[in-house]
């Protein structure tokens, strides 16, 4: 399906830190442009910040955590083993996620346009204003903008977590490709 808009214009990022008298300041304030997901069709995404480990050193840090890459593939890169990932994700008009879990607790915020959560048993829950959050508990799921026009854009927090245990068996990370 051919979009009508352009891309979401670059998010602005603005990161604080300390001055050498304890004082605090602006250490970075950038627009950073979204590149296109390599595992997700009509697809874009922002990396904001990456934790290694909690409680995180980053206060005590000048490393910016956006370069940190995630080495651990557990969570197909998108969740570091004991740590934090703060992330942007656009999705185009039509476009679709395909189902996947990860062994992590998530919180959805979505910013601009609309989209829908589809979880396994099949039902669709639709966020259209700006601030729907969706707490996603290491469930399957997939997500979907309804919009045959506009893009959809939403900001998560993915926090490591131990995967979901039902009736004694463990739901581990998965991604359903098409």
């Amino acid at each position: 399906m051919a979009s009508t808009q352009a891309f979401l214009p670059p998010l602005r990022r603005v990161v604080t830190a300390h001055n050498d008298q304890g004082v605090a300041v602006v250490e970075s304030d950038a627009m950073l442009p979204s590149e296109p997901m390599t595992i997700v069709k009509n697809a874009r995404d922002v990396p904001l910040w990456v934790t290694t480990e909690m409680p995180s050193k980053d206060n005590n840090s000048r490393e910016d955590g956006r370069l940190r890459v995630i080495d651990d593939l557990t969570n197909f890169g998108l969740v570091p083993s004991s740590g934090t990932n703060l992330r942007s994700t656009e999705l185009g008009p039509g476009a679709i996620t395909p189902m996947h879990r990860t062994s992590s607790v998530d919180f959805n915020i979505l910013v601009t346009g609309e989209i829908v959560l589809i979880t396994e048993d099949g039902k669709e829950t639709h966020l259209s204003n700006a601030g729907d959050t969706v707490v996603q508990k290491g469930g399957m799921h997939a997500w979907r903008n309804p919009s045959s026009d506009k893009w959809a854009r939403w900001v998560t927090v993915l926090i490591a977590a131990e995967p979901a245990v039902v009736n004694g068996s463990v739901l581990k990370p998965a991604f359903v490709h098409d």
